[in-house]
């Protein structure tokens, strides 16, 4: 008989952290160990099945990962990037693998991520949609192949209450694209146009972003050659998409050794 793999969530009164508690609940060989909100949130100390509708569990709201993180086996982190990083910390000492799907993470957030990776299995993905993942395959393909024969341009939608912008997983299909064609993408992107700004510069990648109403996530990568032109597009409907992938990304890092890996790892693309 599979050994239930128990698992600890931060942000649980967020959008995600409720959807990944659904998920868990979901799967028979899951437990909700362990929930965790900000110290200063009203929900510390409430049922953690009460608070995601899922029922009356007896397991509490916590205000630290410490006080959780010995009884599980892993923990799925969506918060923000100084919260993460005090996650990522905490799960290092513990010995506890940690997937995270915080963006925003800048430059010496990242080398941290490397640092700890040495000690455990951090998984890191910008989105932890199986869809969206197979995408950046199909976009490293295409930029192959077109190659400075098109215009790039990546046009990303999500809800009004995101914070940041483009994307993250905007921001890795150029990486993917600019990879693909020998360009560094801090060179050539372009985020938003506005005035007199000349003929377009073929190199360039240019972002576009939307933030509107409750829409979940869409992502456009339009590849433009004279007298034709190529879309991929990935559109989420619900947030269960990314919360299944980052579900399943925790499962596969319970039996990992030490390192840092993405979602090509986890599917094994």
């Amino acid at each position: 008989m599979t050994a239930t793999i128990r698992i600890a969530l931060t942000g649980i009164a967020g959008r995600m952290g409720r959807t990944l508690a659904e998920a868990i609940a979901a799967d028979a060989q899951l437990t909700l160990a362990g929930a965790v909100e900000r110290p200063d949130s009203s929900v510390i100390g409430t049922d953690v099945g009460e608070l995601t509708g899922l029922g009356r569990n007896g397991l509490l709201v916590a205000s630290e990962l410490d006080q959780v993180v010995a009884g599980c086996d892993a923990v799925i982190d969506f918060t923000a990037p100084a919260a993460t990083l005090a996650h990522l910390a905490c799960c290092r000492e513990a010995g506890r693998p940690l997937v995270i799907g915080t963006t925003g993470l800048d430059g010496a957030a990242r080398e941290a991520l490397s640092a700890a990776a040495v000690d455990i299995p951090v998984v890191y993905a910008p989105n932890y949609s199986v869809g969206v993942n197979l995408s950046l395959k199909l976009l490293d393909m295409a930029a192959r192949v077109l190659g400075d024969s098109v215009d790039i341009e990546i046009i990303e939608a999500h809800h009004r209450h995101k914070v940041d912008a483009p994307s993250g997983t905007a921001l890795r299909m150029g990486e993917v694209v600019a990879q693909a064609l020998g360009r560094d993408l801090a060179d050539v992107a372009v985020y938003g146009r506005q005035g007199h700004t000349g003929a377009r510069e073929r190199a360039t990648i240019g972002f576009e972003t939307i933030r509107a109403g409750d829409i979940v996530g869409d992502h456009t990568v339009l590849f433009a050659a004279d007298g034709e032109r190529l879309e991929i597009t990935h559109k989420a409907s619900s947030r269960m998409t990314f919360a299944a992938g980052a579900v399943r990304a925790a499962v596969w890092a319970t039996g990992q050794p030490p390192g840092l890996y993405d979602m090509n790892d986890v599917l094994g693309l």
